[in-house]
């Protein structure tokens, strides 16, 4: 019996920076009436509160609810009717402006111009910084369509990895590339939410679409979770049925 549910967020609960259909919101609420349950993607809380916080329905019990952005450098909790900051851990000044600098110099190398881009290409979010390749207002359709089996991202965290020896590179999302800290993954996240939550990783599982060598996801995998890979999010609604008949 697992004490703790995790989930990856875009691709895995909901599309690509899409809220949560009503449907899994449901579930979520179903899970969280047997399982504390957390998120962790690579968004910034503003896009958690869109997708995830705003979505659930009422009877969803969010006291069991770790929300975790930028790659689980951040946590919030809901205490006292709102959600709170129980942690953030952000960029200096220095480290961005390389970050940035890198950004701008792997692209010109790789040669990974879209012919149209929606809105801005990178974004930091203070504990990491994205590459969005088709910029952060993209359509679903664009986004599906622009790098499906990560071919071109592997390219770009190829040369991202030489000239930022030092920091984590992953790939997530449908067009992404989040970079953190060293050490900073999923792996690292899921470590911070055992200490803050009591949990033992023995007693958590883990659930995404990307866990594979190189996606975002994998080093869920790599700490020893028992993981279950997804397609889509209509793959993890039948997911998380099956967790809750279990563990009833």
């Amino acid at each position: 019996m697992k004490e703790l549910v995790a989930f990856d967020l875009d691709g895995t609960l909901a599309e690509s920076k899409q809220a949560l259909k009503e449907p899994m919101g449901e579930a979520l609420a179903d899970l969280l009436a047997v399982v504390n349950v957390a998120v962790i993607s690579g968004g910034d809380w503003p896009q958690f509160d869109k997708q995830v916080a705003s979505r659930l329905p009422e009877r969803a019990d969010r006291s069991k609810l770790w929300l975790m952005p930028t790659t689980g450098t951040k946590l919030f909790r809901y205490q006292d009717g709102k959600w709170a900051t129980v942690y953030a851990e952000l960029f200096d000044d220095a480290l961005k402006a390389k970050i940035l600098a890198a950004f701008d110099e792997a692209l010109a190398a790789t040669g990974f111009t879209p012919e149209q881009t929606w809105g801005d290409r990178i974004e930091d979010r203070g504990s990491q910084i994205t590459f969005s390749a088709l910029g952060q207002q993209a359509p679903l359709d664009a986004k599906e369509h622009w790098d499906p089996d990560f071919a071109k991202r592997k390219v770009i965290q190829a040369d991202l990895q030489k000239r930022l020896p030092g920091l984590s590179i992953n790939m997530g999302g449908a067009t992404s590339i989040d970079i953190t800290r060293e050490g900073v993954d999923k792996a690292y996240g899921l470590k911070k939410l055992r200490d803050e939550s009591g949990i033992a990783l023995d007693a958590m599982m883990f659930i995404g679409d990307a866990i594979f060598p190189g996606g975002n996801d994998y080093p869920a995998k790599q700490l020893g979770l028992d993981t279950v890979r997804v397609r889509d999010p209509e793959e993890t609604l039948s997911v998380i049925a099956a967790i809750v008949a279990c563990q009833k």
